[in-house]
């Protein structure tokens, strides 16, 4: 009996929590052989719910993820870096990205009723060094700056490159630069097939790879830093005219001055120098044959350069003597932003020796 009253008590309080009152099933009394056995079938949803429960748990417990959105890319947005910053050392390659600069300005001038919209247009960078505050504190920056060449044909296959040993400039292939004009595609027509695209964008490119650069002999890599943009002139510029020559006489200490042979008188110059104890008086017949010397050399090189230029002009095709005489030069400076220092004083129009300057700053 003591058996049967211990698995009553448990009936009863089911039968209780299932709303039948106190009645008892007679069959309780007798002892089911199976009672005591585990059914598997039951212990498995047993699991499974427990599991369900879990994991129910678990996503209501897990924090709310917010959606991730990513910013879409302009369809001009890397055109700035794909022009070739022609004259920067590899060294400073680097630091043009320490900056987030933004040139939306030069991708809006190719939109509906931009300056370049509609035109054909060679693209090439330089950079410009200047005295920045930057994060609050002032240093030397490297501005990197876009020059849009608005013209129906490329505007010179060449660059001028200043010689390591020498001051002078020697003008040479842009393929032995491995330097060339590329055209540009836009983002949106990426994927789409090269052969069928056409572009009026074209921008300088240098496939010389920077790992490459340990094999290479320092002075060619040197060369790269003292690279222009060349264009041929059609017009003398300062330098061709300009009459003063820089002296540099070999004393200890050297005498360093300049001499304009067309307003310096050479005695009078030369007495100068050893009134003010800058020249000897036993080196002044000497000191006047350098600087006769270097005057010979200045006119020989200016005279060179007018025939050069000459000759140039006259075997030129027609078409690019037109278009050289009509072409448009506009200065791009990246935009300002708040996370970009204030470059607004130090915008100018000059581009380099060959370009002169620019028709419009931007």
């Amino acid at each position: 009996m003591a058996a049967s009253r211990k698995r009553k008590a448990p009936q009863k309080k089911k039968a209780e929590e299932g709303g039948v009152g106190d009645a008892v099933n007679p069959t309780d009394d007798a002892v089911n052989p199976t009672d005591d056995a585990v059914n598997p079938t039951d212990e498995a949803q047993k699991e499974s719910s427990k599991g369900n429960a879990n994991r129910r748990k678990s996503v209501r417990t897990k924090p709310h993820q917010e959606a991730k959105y990513f910013e879409e890319k302009r369809n001009l947005e890397d055109l700035w870096l794909a022009a070739f910053p022609v004259g920067t050392e590899w060294d400073n390659m680097d630091k043009l990205h320490e900056i987030n600069w933004k040139f939306p300005n030069l991708e809006n001038a190719f939109e509906e009723g931009g300056e370049l919209c509609g035109k054909k247009v060679y693209l090439f960078g330089c950079t410009e060094a200047q005295m920045l505050n930057v994060n609050g504190v002032d240093k030397v920056t490297l501005i990197p700056v876009v020059i849009a060449v608005v013209s129906p044909v490329p505007p010179s296959d060449k660059i001028g490159v200043k010689s390591v040993q020498r001051e002078t400039e020697e003008i040479i292939p842009m393929k032995s630069m491995k330097m060339a004009w590329m055209p540009y595609i836009p983002l949106e027509d990426r994927h789409s097939q090269v052969e069928r695209l056409h572009t009026e964008i074209y921008t300088m490119g240098c496939t010389q790879r920077r790992s490459a650069l340990k094999s290479l002999k320092v002075e060619r890599v040197k060369q790269y830093d003292y690279c222009l943009p060349y264009l041929q002139p059609l017009h003398p510029d300062d330098d061709e005219q300009d009459t003063v020559v820089h002296i540099m006489y070999p004393l200890d200490p050297p005498v360093v001055c300049e001499f304009d042979w067309e307003l310096d008188d050479l005695e009078e110059f030369t007495d100068n120098l050893i009134k003010e104890e800058v020249l000897w008086e036993d080196q002044k017949d000497k000191f006047k044959e350098h600087v006769k010397a270097q005057v010979k050399e200045r006119k020989q090189a200016q005279r060179q350069a007018r025939e050069a230029r000459k000759k140039a002009i006259e075997d030129m095709d027609p078409n690019i003597r037109s278009a050289l005489e009509n072409l448009r030069l506009y200065k791009f400076y990246p935009v300002q932003t708040p996370d970009t220092p204030d470059i607004s004083q130090v915008k100018v129009s000059y581009i380099n020796r060959y370009y002169g300057k620019a028709h419009a700053v931007l």
